[in-house]
């Protein structure tokens, strides 16, 4: 590693530039990810399982009786599928990571659940009038840039019957004061979650203000590589401005929650919009 490097690769970048790295397909980092989402001492990857049993039950609230079909859009490794199979409808999940989706067939087989779970991009995604509900939880959407936003919404759209439910959770105004941006902090580890080895990591939050989006940006730094930057592009959303993209895709908001998300002491609940929209 050349110190020299360390100013021009941790600088602010331009608006939705990539970095270099991806963690989903680190066989090393993703290992620590799989652990995060099924951990119970944190929220970080994933919400605890009381939550999410209480998510599905409120997301429940909006089905018609019976079975339906439902699609999960960035499902890890299977908690949310889970429950809801167990409650008798037909699921599907679709997650990037390669070994979220292994886990998940191998505990919906060890439990006997019939779960489709299908690894891919989900922009990648090729259903067609085929789900009652579309669900995106965790703030997923937030991820997208503005032209895979409207690719995805487009496919959501298709893969839904006339009628259906996208059920998804953002970010709204609150998010920048709660999560402290800007902010800045270093780690020196010997192993760690970044690398099997020794490692320095910087770790940055830039608010992009004028576009509702902020970064948080990873740069890892070792002797043996050059330096890994990920970058975790998130926006956050006033109603005003995301029913306008909801509808030119096709969807109408039927209804928007707060705070429905147990309160951690740190705003975290305060600072999360569930949104429920009909496919039109």
């Amino acid at each position: 590693m050349q110190i020299s490097n360390i100013p021009y690769v941790t600088k602010r970048p331009p608006l939705f530039e990539a970095g270099n790295a991806s963690m989903w397909e680190d066989d090393h980092i993703s290992g620590h990810l799989l652990e995060m989402h099924l951990s119970q001492e944190t929220d970080a990857a994933s919400r605890k399982k009381d939550t999410v049993r209480r998510t599905v039950q409120w997301i429940e609230t909006h089905l018609h009786d019976g079975q339906n079909t439902i699609l999960d859009l960035g499902c890890g490794p299977g908690l949310y599928c889970e429950v809801l199979a167990e409650h008798g409808h037909l699921v599907t999940g679709v997650d990037y990571s390669e070994r979220s989706v292994a886990y998940a067939r191998r505990e919906a087989a060890r439990r006997d659940l019939k779960i489709d779970y299908i690894h891919q991009n989900y922009l990648d995604m090729d259903f067609e009038c085929r789900f009652d509900l579309a669900m995106m939880i965790f703030c997923d959407f937030d991820v997208l840039a503005p032209e895979d936003r409207t690719r995805l919404l487009k496919k959501i759209h298709r893969a839904l019957k006339p009628g259906g439910l996208f059920v998804f959770d953002t970010l709204n105004p609150k998010a920048p004061d709660t999560m402290k941006v800007p902010g800045r902090s270093w780690e020196a580890a010997e192993a760690g979650f970044w690398k099997n080895a020794p490692y320095l990591a910087l770790s940055e939050t830039f608010h992009y203000e004028e576009a509702s989006v902020i970064l948080q940006q990873h740069t890892v730094c070792s002797e043996s590589d050059p330096p890994a930057v990920y970058r975790f592009w998130t926006h956050y959303y006033r109603p005003e401005d995301l029913e306008p993209i909801l509808n030119k895709q096709g969807f109408n908001v039927v209804s928007r929650h707060e705070n429905l998300l147990p309160d951690d002491g740190a705003g975290t609940s305060g600072m999360v919009t569930f949104y429920v929209a009909r496919n039109e």
